[in-house]
C-alpha cells in the first residue's frame, strides 16, 4: 500500500472492501479443534485451515482468482478444495493435509465437470462426489482411496449429494428426475447404489413442493435424516427415518422460513429462523419438544453451527454494522488483525402494494439526506434468493457517494413463502419487474427519489433484470448498470452450464425450441432497440452462469445503433474473489453514472 493509498487517506467505501474478512468457520467431526475458513486477508478470497488448540492460521491455497469451495474432512486431516480455471466452475476436487504439504488430486480416474455436491466419509478414505456435464447430465460415484471410482447415480436432469451417514451406509440424494429443477425429490440409497429409500412432494405434478437434505443424525446407525419441506407453503423442517419411513413434522409456530441442523449429540435441533429480511437462532430439543431462543443482534445470521460443547457459532452483520463470528459464550470467534471495516447506515422497511401481493423492500440513505434524492434500484441476483438486513459494501459504497439505495425482493425471492417464490414461471423476468416498477413509483412518490436520477443495476439474475427493464420500461431509467448478466436469453440457454439450463426449463416451461415465444418475451435482446438509458456491462471471460458470447450478442446491437454503453470485460467467472478487482468494478460503475446523471447527483471521489 503506497503512501498514496494508505489507510487514512482511503475512503470508506474502498476501506469496507480491503478490511479482512472471515466466513463461519466449518471444524472437523471427529477433531472439532481443527477448522476450514475462508479470508480475503492477502487481497483474495482463499481457503486457510485454523488449529484452534495452537492457535495457528494457515493459508491452504494460494490462486490467482481465488478459492472458496473447500471441505475438511470428519476426522481433520484433510483439505478438499476444488481447482477450476479462473472461475469456470469446471475441474476437480485435490486435497492437501491439514498441516500443510502438496496438493494431490483426491478423485483420480474422474474426469474434470462442474461440481454437484460433495461427502466425505468419517474413515478418512471415503467421498460421496457428485459431477455435472453437458454430455452425461449428472453422475455421482462413491470413491474409496485405492480404488476405482463406482457409479452409484446417473441422470439426465440436475441432481447432487445430499449427505453421507454418520457411519458411510447411507447416502442422501436431491433430484430432479421429474424435471422440475426448483422442487428436488429426495433419494437414500447404499454405497453399491442400490435405492433405501424414497421421498417426492411434487404429487404427480399436481402441486409443486420441493425437499431438501439438511443431514443425517451424527450418530452411528442412527437412520434419521432432517429434511426441509414445503407442504405448508414454506420451508420447514421434519425428520425422516429412512429406514421405518416414519417422519416426525415439527411444526414450529415461527413465522417465515425455517432450517436446521442436528446439534452434535443428535438429540437436539439448531433452528435457522427467516422473516422479513431478518433471522435468529433456536434450540429444540426434540425429547421434550421445547423451543428456546439462542440470543442474537438484531440483524441476520448468515451461517450458524453447534459445537460439541453446546455452545454455538455463528455469522452475524447488519446492514449498519460489518460481518463478525459470534459465539454464544459472548466471545468473537476469528477477529481478523488488520484494518477494521467501517460501518454504514441502517436500513429501513418498505411495504409496497403491488400487482402481486405487498412488495418488501429495504431502504439505506446518507444520513440526515432529504429527498428527492440520486436513487439505486440494486436488484438481487438468484432469483431464489432474497436481500436482507445484512452488511453489503457494494450499496453503502453508494450510499457514501449521496445516493439512496433500494433493494427490492421481488415476486420469486424467497423468504416470503413458497407461492411468493414460485410467481415468475413462464412470465419470467417481467413479473419481477412488475414489483420493481411498483416500488420504483412508491418511491418516488413519497419524495424519497429523483425520478430524473434514477440507476437500475443488479448482478447475475439482478444484472439480467436491470437489462430486461432498460428495454421494458426505457422511460423509467436514467442509467443502467448490469454485472455479469443474462442479456441474449437464446444464447445464454445453449452455452450456460447444465443445472442451469434444467432451471430454465422448469422457469419457461421448456426449451427455446419447444417455447420460442417465452425464451423471446423474456429476452433482454427482443428490446434491445428500445433501451434509451445509458447501459454499463461487466461481464467474466470465463462465466459459465451468464455466457459472455451472449453478452457479446446484446453489446453489437447496441453499438449498430450507436447507442450510449460501455463494457468491461474482466479474466474470470461469475464475480471476482479479488479484493483490487472488486473495488475496480464498483469504481467504474459509479464513474459512468456520474458521467451521466444530471449534474446534481453526487459526483463519488477516490
Amino acid at each position: 500500500m503506497t503512501a498514496a493509498t494508505s489507510e487514512s487517506d482511503m475512503p470508506d467505501w474502498e476501506k469496507r472492501f480491503r478490511a479482512p474478512r472471515v466466513s463461519l468457520p466449518d471444524w472437523a467431526e471427529d477433531a472439532p479443534d481443527r477448522s476450514l475458513f475462508v479470508s480475503n486477508a492477502t487481497g483474495t478470497y482463499e481457503l486457510y485451515a485454523w488449529d484452534r488448540a495452537s492457535g495457528e492460521q494457515r493459508q491452504a491455497t494460494n490462486r490467482p482468482n481465488g478459492t472458496t469451495d473447500g471441505l475438511l474432512s470428519p476426522d481433520g486431516a484433510w483439505i478438499w478444495w476444488f481447482d477450476d480455471k479462473d472461475g469456470d466452475e469446471f475441474g476437480v476436487w485435490r486435497r492437501q493435509p491439514f498441516g500443510g504439504g502438496a496438493d494431490e488430486e483426491a478423485t483420480p480416474g474422474l474426469e474434470p465437470s462442474y461440481p454437484s455436491g460433495l461427502a466425505l466419509g468419517r474413515d478418512g478414505r471415503t467421498a460421496v462426489v457428485g459431477r455435472s456435464t453437458d454430455d452425461e447430465g449428472t453422475t455421482i460415484y462413491l470413491v474409496r482411496a485405492g480404488e476405482e471410482p463406482l457409479e452409484i447415480y446417473r441422470h439426465a436432469e440436475s441432481a447432487g449429494v445430499g449427505d453421507f451417514s454418520h457411519d458411510s451406509s447411507l447416502i442422501a440424494i436431491e433430484h430432479t428426475e421429474h424435471g422440475d429443477a426448483m422442487h428436488s425429490a429426495l433419494r437414500v440409497v447404499r454405497p453399491d447404489g442400490s435405492t433405501v429409500a424414497e421421498l417426492d412432494d411434487s404429487r404427480g405434478g399436481t402441486e409443486e413442493l420441493g425437499l431438501e437434505v439438511l443431514g443425517f443424525a451424527p450418530v452411528d446407525g442412527d437412520p434419521r435424516l432432517l429434511i426441509g419441506h414445503q407442504r405448508r407453503g414454506r420451508w420447514e423442517p421434519l425428520v425422516w427415518d429412512v429406514v421405518s419411513g416414519t417422519q416426525t413434522d415439527l411444526t414450529l409456530d415461527l413465522p417465515g422460513d425455517v432450517s436446521a441442523e442436528w446439534y452434535p449429540d443428535g438429540g437436539a435441533l439448531l433452528i435457522a429462523h427467516s422473516h422479513k429480511a431478518r433471522s435468529d437462532l433456536f434450540r429444540y430439543d426434540l425429547a421434550t419438544r421445547e423451543l428456546t431462543r439462542i440470543p442474537t443482534p438484531p440483524g441476520s445470521v448468515s451461517g450458524a453451527t453447534a459445537r460439541p460443547d453446546g455452545t454455538v457459532e455463528y455469522l452475524w452483520s447488519s446492514a449498519a454494522e460489518p460481518p463478525v463470528v459470534r459465539s454464544t459464550t459472548g466471545e468473537v470467534v476469528l477477529d481478523p488483525p488488520g484494518m477494521k471495516c467501517p460501518p454504514s447506515v441502517p436500513v429501513s422497511d418498505a411495504w409496497v402494494e403491488g400487482p402481486g401481493g405487498v412488495i418488501h423492500a429495504l431502504i439505506q440513505k446518507p444520513a440526515g439526506a432529504v429527498g428527492p434524492l440520486p436513487t439505486v434500484f440494486d436488484l438481487h441476483g438468484g432469483p431464489t434468493w432474497h436481500d436482507s438486513d445484512s452488511f453489503a459494501a457494494g450499496p453503502a459504497a453508494w450510499v457514501d457517494h449521496g445516493y439512496a439505495v433500494v433493494r427490492i425482493n421481488y415476486r420469486g425471492s424467497t423468504g416470503y413463502g413458497r407461492a411468493w417464490t414460485d410467481a415468475l414461471k413462464h412470465r419470467v423476468g417481467l413479473i419481477e419487474l412488475e414489483d420493481v416498477a411498483a416500488v420504483r413509483d412508491w418511491a418516488v412518490e413519497s419524495g424519497l427519489a429523483d425520478p430524473e436520477r434514477l440507476v437500475l443495476t443488479g448482478g447475475s439474475w439482478g444484472g439480467y433484470l436491470t437489462l430486461l427493464g432498460l428495454g421494458t420500461q426505457p422511460a423509467s431509467w436514467a442509467v443502467g448498470i448490469a454485472v455479469v448478466p443474462v442479456a441474449d436469453y437464446v444464447t445464454a440457454y445453449h452455452d450456460e452450464m447444465e443445472s442451469l439450463k434444467a432451471m430454465d426449463r422448469t422457469l419457461l416451461g421448456g426449451t427455446p425450441e419447444e417455447v420460442p415465444d417465452r425464451f423471446a418475451a423474456s429476452s433482454p435482446l427482443t428490446y434491445v432497440d428500445d433501451v434509451k438509458a445509458p447501459v454499463y456491462i461487466s461481464a467474466g471471460l470465463n462465466d459459465p452462469r451468464c455466457p459472455i458470447r451472449q453478452i457479446d450478442n446484446y453489446v453489437n446491437r447496441l453499438a449498430a445503433r450507436s447507442a450510449p454503453h460501455e463494457v468491461y470485460r474482466y479474466d474470470a467467472g461469475h464475480g471476482s474473489l479479488v479484493v483490487d478487482e472488486r473495488i475496480k468494478q464498483l469504481r467504474l460503475e459509479m464513474e459512468f453514472a456520474e458521467r451521466h446523471l444530471t449534474p446534481t447527483a453526487t459526483a463519488p471521489t477516490d
